[in-house]
């Protein structure tokens, strides 16, 4: 079965550019020229990932991201930017966007970005099927993560996380009291090289903390290491 991808942008050349590169790689794309129809879209189609444009008509595309989140819709969510300064608008109000591309692109690397985020949240999923028990669940001071749920929990209260700040928590527990490199993280939790640019990992990592620190500015789980990268973990005293 072809997976399915709803591409969402106000540009007619754009669409039908993504279109016919997609199409020619094996997959079924439904296409939307606004907002309004590109979240009834997404409600209705169940497609396996979403490009969507940040600037469109009647709902824009951090509006379209802010509400299929809060409506618990976690399809993978590619958002097209004209500059690199709107996406640190998006990871700042959490809307839960997977990756960002900024404009002109080319549809090969599109594609290869489509591609490594399918292969991210297949193999998840039979993942998930296969564990079916929560034997697989991780504690750390008063966190407890649950991989197969995709739910954390601090302090028996479930934290709010979208789906790649869970991913991200996720890896840092499972490499507890180990040093990670800003690239490592990249390539284990978004699956390719970002050529270098490693500020969606430090966001991402701002935004757990703002979830599970008591103190942000003295952070008990998520420790930088200067020059290095992070690591997670065990509080000391509890």
């Amino acid at each position: 079965m072809k997976n399915k991808i709803l591409v969402v942008d106000d540009e007619q050349s754009i669409v039908t550019l993504l279109q016919y590169n997609l199409e020619q790689s094996g997959f079924e794309v439904i296409t939307a020229m606004d907002g309004e129809e590109g979240k009834r879209l997404a409600e209705t189609e169940s497609p396996d990932i979403i490009i969507l444009d940040l600037m469109l008509p009647k709902l824009d595309g951090m509006e379209v991201c802010k509400q299929l989140r809060q409506e618990k819709i976690q399809i993978p969510i590619l958002m097209l930017t004209a500059k690199e300064d709107e996406f640190e608008k998006i990871l700042g109000l959490e809307l839960g966007a997977d990756d960002y591309m900024v404009k002109p692109f080319s549809p090969r690397e599109v594609i290869a970005r489509v591609k490594a985020i399918l292969r991210r949240t297949q193999a998840q999923a039979e993942t998930s099927e296969e564990t079916g028990n929560d034997e697989s669940l991780i504690l750390i001071g008063k966190l407890t993560i649950y991989p197969e749920k995709y739910e954390a929990y601090y302090n028996e209260n479930l934290i709010e996380l979208t789906l790649k700040e869970f991913e991200l928590l996720l890896f840092l527990a499972q490499n507890k009291g180990r040093v990670l490199t800003r690239d490592q993280l990249l390539s284990a939790v978004w699956n390719y090289d970002f050529a270098g640019d490693t500020r969606i990992v430090d966001v991402h990592i701002s935004h757990l903390r703002e979830k599970i620190e008591e103190d942000t500015k003295k952070p008990a789980y998520i420790k930088t290491i200067r020059g290095l990268g992070y690591k997670l973990e065990e509080p000391k005293g509890e």
